[in-house]
């Protein structure tokens, strides 16, 4: 059975990837870990490892809910602790009664830093307070060298995990049904907007699909997506759930409030 079928033609480096890491964990019994996978990412990672294999794998990405997450992969036996998973959190210090700092200048300014993605997971902000987590492995390199955000100057100090802010966001759970899994018709269902607007919005940039700009209004979303609409928010596809009576796709998502 062709594995790649199942997938986007875009993901195939990655699904490559992620069997290069099962196969390492297959020949050498020792576990291995990845950098922060978006949820999609960890998506693949589950339908390709799935139940029956003699690798497993857990993800975590430093507290409860976090969005973006580390993957280890484990031979059955193996017994996962949560410093298995390197993550290091960071609190970022600066002149709150002066500024504000918002995410994406936080990830403009890591992203900076000359490190892939990857490196970083969640970034959470609340009540002018400013966390990130990074994986463990470069952690002296980003105390060092991130010294500003925005026009902020700013200085960074490494936290224990369980001192990560509780964040007040919530994913509110609805169901909805559409003709078909192309973007502009799910943006239409979800976002309850008509679907000339959904097309006008995706044809200006104004759509991502996990981060990325997509302006292919024909793109075919999947399970674990995450979509994002400028000045709508953002909603994650949680489930395909097959077709109904009428011949629509049903789906299950959150919307991020």
């Amino acid at each position: 059975m062709n594995i790649y079928q199942h997938f986007r033609k875009e993901e195939r480096e990655f699904i490559d990837q992620v069997l290069d890491w099962k196969d390492h964990v297959e020949n050498t019994y020792a576990p291995k870990l990845t950098d922060f996978l978006d949820p999609r990412e960890q998506q693949i990672v589950k339908m390709i490892v799935g139940k029956q294999s003699d690798v497993r794998c857990d993800f975590f990405g430093g507290y409860d809910g976090s969005e973006r997450r580390r993957a280890l992969f484990y031979p059955d036996y193996y017994e996962v602790k949560q410093e298995d998973f390197q993550v290091q959190l960071f609190e970022v210090e600066y002149a709150k009664k002066f500024l504000t700092i918002a995410h994406k200048q936080v990830l403009g300014s890591l992203m900076s830093l000359g490190l892939k993605r990857g490196k970083y997971g969640d970034i959470l902000i609340k009540d002018e307070r400013v966390q990130f987590f990074t994986v463990k492995e470069i952690k002296d390199y980003v105390g060092l060298n991130l010294n500003s955000i925005g026009r902020a100057t700013i200085s960074v100090k490494e936290l224990p995990l369980e001192n990560s802010i509780q964040t007040d966001e919530t994913w509110e759970e609805a169901s909805t049904t559409a003709s078909s899994l192309r973007l502009d018709t799910l943006l239409s269902a979800v976002f309850n907007i008509s679907r000339q607007k959904s097309q006008l919005f995706i044809q200006q940039g104004h759509v991502k699909v996990n981060w990325t700009t997509v302006e292919n209004t024909a793109f075919e979303c999947g399970e674990a997506d995450v979509l994002s609409l400028r000045g709508h928010g953002r909603a994650k596809i949680s489930s395909i759930e097959g077709k109904t009576k009428k011949d629509k796709w049903r789906i299950v998502y959150g919307r991020h409030k």
